[in-house]
């Protein structure tokens, strides 16, 4: 898992079946001194995560198998948590 902060919002009106009624989130990840990285990552969001929000993500493998094993969804990254504090 990885920390990140909710930079912004993706909309798109045409998407893989498997992605409709997802949320999608601009996610940029922590560094391990706290500094913003210099990549985004687009995640897929069901839990309510906005803007300036600060979110744990799971990426790949488990980030698919975060849904039923009826579904397959095309995402590599998922918003799991929103961070309410931490001690660092």
């Amino acid at each position: 898992m990885r920390i990140g902060t909710v930079v912004g919002n993706i909309w798109a009106t045409r998407k893989e079946e498997g992605l409709q009624g997802l949320k999608l989130l601009i996610i940029q990840p922590k560094k391990t001194n706290g500094q913003l990285a210099d990549e985004q990552i687009v995640a897929a969001d069901r839990i309510g995560a906005g803007v300036g929000d600060d979110v744990i993500l799971t990426m790949g493998s488990a980030a698919v198998r975060s849904f039923s094993k009826e579904v397959i969804c095309p995402i590599d990254a998922i918003v799991v948590g929103i961070i309410d504090g931490s001690d660092e």
